[in-house]
C-alpha cells in the first residue's frame, strides 16, 4: 500500500521550507499525531544533509530542493537508502508539491519573496494555507486575497502575533473594524535585542549581536528583522490584509516577555489577549488542529513565574524601520514589495559584513525614495518592482562600499 492509498482520516502536510525553524516545529506536532497528519512533501533550498534526514525519519512521498545541484545528490542519497521518496527540483517542483490535489495544507514556511509563487499555488489551488512567512501578503495582499476568495482557500496565520490575533477576532471579522465593533489591534513585539541600547554604539554592531534573539529561536535574517523592528512592521502590514483593517487601526506594542502575544481591543472596552510561551509550535497547533485543539509539545504557561508583565511604547527614532513600513503600509500599491525587497538586500548585506547595522534602513529609504511605486495589479507588477528594487539596493550598498574602500 502506498502513502496516497493509505491517507484516510489523515490530512496530507506539504511543508514549504522544512529545514527552517517553522518546518522544524510543524514535523515536531505533526509527529505528535500520526493518526491526524501525514507529511506528502518537504522541501528546501540547498541543506541536502538536513532534508535527508527528515525523509528519513518522516518518509515524505516528495521531496524538493530549489537548487539542482542539490536536488541530484538528494536523489542519489534516497536511492542509495532505498526509500520510496520522489526528489523534485526547482521552483515548479515547489508549485506542484504545494498544489497536489491529495494535499489539504500547506505550511508556507521559506523565508523572503522566494516563498510567494509556490505559497500563492497553494491558495489558487484553495488548499488550508498556513502563513508562516510575511512576504506573500506584504508583496501583493489583496492578489492573495482574492484568490483566496475565488477558490475557497483558508488563510490561516502562523506568526504569533497574527495567530494571537486570529484568536482574539470576533466572527465576521472580514466584514472591516467598522462593523465588527473592533476599535483596534494591539500587535505586541519584544523589541528585540537592541530595545535599551545606547543609540550612540548601534554603529558597532555585529551580525552575531543581532542574531542573538533574548526570547525566540529564528533563523539569521528574521532574527535581523527582529533587531531593527522590520519584522514588527512587516507585521504591521500583513495584519492590515489578514483581517481588514487600515494600518491606523494597529498599534504596535513592545512588550519584552513576549507572553501576551497580541490583542484586540473592542468599542465597549473589552481587551482580549492571547497568552503563551515563546514557543511556535503552539500557533502551529492551533492552525494545523482548527478549530479543534491538539497537544502541541509546549509546556504550561506558569504565570507565578512570569510574575511581571512590561509595555513600552516603539521607539521610531532608535528603529526607523518601523516608520518607513507604516509609510508603505499607508501608500500600499507596490511600495511594500519595494521595501520588504530592499530589506532584504540589505539585511543579507549586513550578514555578508558589507554595511553596517544602521546601514540596513538607509538601503530602505533609499530605495523607496529612489522608485515610484505602481499598482499592484497583477503578480507581474509586483515582480517587476520587487526586481528594481533589488538592483537599485545592491547598486546602494555598492556605491557605500566604494566609498569605506577610498577611505
Amino acid at each position: 500500500m502506498n502513502k496516497k492509498d493509505n491517507l484516510s482520516g489523515q490530512q496530507a502536510v506539504t511543508i514549504l521550507g522544512s529545514t527552517g525553524s517553522i518546518g522544524v516545529s510543524t514535523l515536531d506536532v505533526i509527529a505528535r499525531h500520526p493518526e491526524r497528519y501525514v507529511v506528502w512533501a518537504i522541501t528546501a533550498h540547498s541543506q541536502v544533509d538536513r532534508l535527508y534526514q527528515q525523509c528519513i525519519i518522516h518518509k515524505p512521498r516528495y521531496a524538493v530542493m530549489v537548487d539542482p545541484q542539490a536536488a541530484n545528490a538528494l536523489t542519489q542519497r534516497i536511492q542509495k537508502a532505498g526509500l520510496d521518496t520522489v526528489v523534485k527540483a526547482g521552483l515548479e517542483g515547489l508549485k506542484e508539491v504545494a498544489s497536489m490535489k491529495e494535499v489539504g495544507t500547506v505550511m508556507a514556511a521559506i523565508v523572503g519573496a522566494a516563498g510567494l509563487e509556490p505559497t500563492l499555488e497553494a491558495v489558487k489551488a484553495g488548499k488550508r494555507v498556513l502563513l508562516a512567512n510575511k512576504e506573500p501578503l506584504v508583496m501583493c495582499g489583496h492578489i492573495f486575497i482574492e484568490q483566496a476568495e475565488k477558490s475557497g482557500a483558508v488563510l490561516l496565520p502562523i506568526d504569533s502575533e497574527h495567530n494571537a490575533i486570529f484568536q482574539c477576532m470576533p466572527p465576521g471579522y472580514h466584514a472591516g473594524a467598522k462593523h465588527s465593533g473592533i476599535r483596534k489591534i494591539l500587535l505586541t513585539g519584544s523589541g528585540g535585542p537592541f530595545r535599551q541600547r545606547d543609540p550612540s554604539t548601534m554603529t558597532d554592531i555585529t551580525p552575531d549581536q543581532a542574531c542573538a534573539h533574548p526570547n525566540w529561536s529564528m533563523g539569521r535574517k528574521i532574527s535581523v528583522d527582529s533587531a531593527t523592528l522590520m519584522n514588527k512592521g512587516l507585521e504591521l502590514i500583513e495584519a492590515c490584509w489578514l483581517f481588514n483593517v487600515m494600518p491606523d487601526k494597529v498599534q504596535i506594542i513592545i512588550h519584552p516577555q513576549s507572553i501576551i502575544h497580541s490583542m484586540v481591543e473592542y468599542l465597549d472596552g473589552s481587551v482580549l489577549a492571547q497568552l503563551g510561551n515563546p514557543d511556535m509550535r503552539t500557533p502551529i497547533a492551533h492552525a494545523l488542529a482548527w478549530p479543534d485543539r491538539i497537544e502541541s509539545g509546549v509546556e504550561a504557561l506558569d504565570l507565578f513565574q512570569v510574575a511581571q508583565l512590561d509595555f513600552e511604547q516603539p521607539d521610531f527614532g532608535r528603529f526607523p524601520c518601523l516608520a518607513l513600513c507604516y509609510r508603505a503600509a499607508e501608500a500600499g500599491g507596490t511600495l511594500p514589495a519595494i521595501l520588504n525587497a530592499a530589506n532584504e538586500v540589505a539585511v543579507q548585506s549586513f550578514l555578508d559584513g558589507q554595511i553596517s547595522f544602521l546601514d540596513i534602513s538607509r538601503v530602505i529609504e533609499h530605495v523607496m525614495n529612489s522608485m515610484k511605486h505602481n499598482e499592484a495589479s497583477s503578480l507581474q507588477a509586483v515582480l517587476d518592482d520587487d526586481a528594481m528594487a533589488r538592483k537599485t539596493a545592491m547598486e546602494f550598498v555598492q556605491s557605500r562600499l566604494r566609498v569605506i574602500n577610498r577611505a
